[in-house]
C-alpha cells in the first residue's frame, strides 16, 4: 500500500473494507469468539481535532516566537498530555514548565470546540449503530476535560459504558494501557475488543493490547503503510463501520 493510496482512505477513492494483510491476524481468530466491545480513539477519528490542535499548538508557538520543529506534529500525535506539553517545552520553546504549556493548549481547545466542535461525517451514528450491537467505550489521549466535552457535544455520553484519558494510565499511546483499562472498565477481555483507530500510535496501542483494529486513516497526517498493514481491516470512513463488518473480526 502507497502514501498515495492511504491519503485517498478517508474520501470516496478509499477501498471500503479492506483486509490490511490480506488476512485477519491469526492471533485474533484463535483467541476471539465473539465481539464483545467497540472502543473508538477520539481526536481524528470521531473529531478532526487533530488539525485543531496543531493549529493551536503552532500558534503558541509563533507568539512564543518559536519556529514550529520538522517532525513535532506526527511526534504528538498520540501522546498523553505530560508527554505532549513536554514536547513543547523542550523541544518547540513554548511555556516554561509542561503544566503551563499543557493549561494555556487544553484552554484554547475548550474555546475552540465551544465554537463548534469539528464532527466526522458518519461519527454519532457509527457510534449508535455499534452500541446497538455490544458495549462501546473510548480510549482517548485527550484531556479529561476535552474528552467531556466532545461526549456532550456529540450527544453520546448515554451509549458509551467508558471513557479513559491516557491521563488516567501509567503510558499514553502507543503503550497498551489506555485500551487495557478501556476494556476493564467494560467488564470485557481485551482481546475479544474492536478498536477504530486513526493515528499510528494509537493503532501500535490497540494491537499491543490485543484487540483487532479497524482503521480510519485521515488525510491529515495518515499513519505509515506498514503501522496500516497490521491493522484488521482498513474503512474510508465511519459510514463505511458497520457490525457485519466489525463481528466477522474473529
Amino acid at each position: 500500500m502507497t502514501l498515495k493510496s492511504v491519503s485517498k482512505l478517508r474520501g470516496a477513492a478509499g477501498d471500503r473494507g479492506l483486509t490490511c494483510a490480506g488476512e485477519p491476524r491469526p492471533r485474533m481468530q484463535g483467541l476471539m469468539q465473539s465481539v464483545a466491545a467497540v472502543i473508538f480513539d477520539l481526536d481524528g477519528t470521531l473529531i478532526e481535532s487533530e488539525v485543531v490542535w496543531d493549529q493551536v499548538r503552532r500558534r503558541l508557538a509563533a507568539q512564543a516566537g518559536r519556529a514550529w520543529p520538522p517532525g513535532s506534529t506526527q511526534a504528538m500525535m498520540g501522546m498523553s498530555t505530560q508527554e505532549w506539553a513536554t514536547h513543547l517545552v523542550e523541544v518547540v520553546g513554548v511555556g516554561r514548565t509542561w503544566q503551563e504549556a499543557a493549561r494555556m493548549t487544553i484552554d484554547a481547545m475548550v474555546d475552540a470546540y465551544r465554537q463548534g466542535l469539528p464532527v466526522l461525517p458518519g461519527a454519532v451514528e457509527s457510534v449508535r449503530r455499534m452500541a446497538a450491537e455490544a458495549p462501546v467505550g473510548i480510549a482517548s489521549s485527550s484531556p479529561r476535560r476535552l474528552i467531556d466535552l466532545a461526549v456532550q457535544e456529540l450527544g453520546i455520553a448515554d451509549l458509551l459504558r467508558a471513557t479513559v484519558s491516557t491521563e488516567e494510565v501509567d503510558r499514553g499511546k502507543p503503550w497498551p494501557d489506555g485500551y487495557l483499562r478501556a476494556a476493564e472498565l467494560i467488564g470485557v477481555p481485551a482481546e475479544r475488543c474492536v478498536a477504530v483507530e486513526d493515528s499510528g500510535a494509537g493503532i501500535r496501542s490497540a494491537i499491543a493490547a490485543g484487540m483487532a483494529v479497524v482503521a480510519v486513516p485521515p488525510a491529515f497526517h495518515p499513519p505509515q503503510p506498514q503501522i496500516l498493514d497490521r491493522c484488521d481491516r482498513i474503512i474510508a470512513s465511519l459510514d463505511d463501520l458497520t457490525w457485519d463488518l466489525v463481528r466477522g473480526l474473529r
